[in-house]
């Protein structure tokens, strides 16, 4: 595939997306020497159309956006460039130019709605039924999950495996909820881990 830079300006524009979470960061433009060079080093350099030079993200904040995957659309004259930003992407000091701070994708959607099913008092909710049994019985649900998880894990059917990993992680985020926490708080744990 040719990269179709645009004729007049001899620029592409670029969409960088986290290579995690899939968030869109930011959006830029390179031309051949910048692709070039991020390819090089393995860093997303841009071609600044307000400095009229090529720029490094990061050059002078040091969150540089470092090069994991990189795709042509169909018509080859947009990059999508999958990075891992060391730090805010935006000026302005946030994850994303877009004001989007949340990572949340469908297990974040399953927490909301084991809230929802709770906090409304759903009597025909299972969710909120196990909830209502208090601490106890939905702690001692997640210890047999996780059993029945590692039982099938000694085993060689995936799906049955699948199924129990499924189990236990719905649980566990009814047992979050009746703690008080979130998934957002297990992310933070997390994340100061990974430093």
């Amino acid at each position: 595939m040719t990269i179709q830079f645009d004729n007049n300006t001899g620029l592409i524009p670029v969409i960088i997306q986290d290579y995690l979470n899939l968030k869109v960061l930011m959006l830029g433009y390179m031309n051949q020497e910048a692709f070039d060079k991020t390819l090089e080093e393995k860093r997303v350099t841009f071609f600044s159309r307000s400095k009229n030079r090529l720029w490094t993200k990061g050059e002078t904040t040091g969150n540089f956006l470092e090069l994991v995957d990189w795709k042509l659309d169909c018509d080859q004259d947009t990059l999508l460039i999958k990075a891992k930003p060391l730090g805010p992407t935006c000026h302005n000091g946030t994850a994303t130019c877009f004001a989007e701070e949340s990572d949340q994708g469908f297990l974040y959607q399953l927490q909301q709605t084991i809230s929802d099913k709770i906090d409304s008092n759903d009597k025909n909710s299972y969710t909120n039924l196990l909830y209502k049994n208090g601490i106890s019985k939905v702690a001692q649900k997640v210890g047999e999950e996780a059993v029945e998880l590692v039982i099938e894990a000694k085993d060689y059917n995936d799906q049955l495996f699948l199924n129990e990993a499924a189990d236990l992680l719905y649980h566990y985020l009814i047992l979050l909820k009746a703690k008080g926490f979130t998934i957002e708080d297990v992310e933070t744990i997390l994340k100061s881990r990974s430093k």
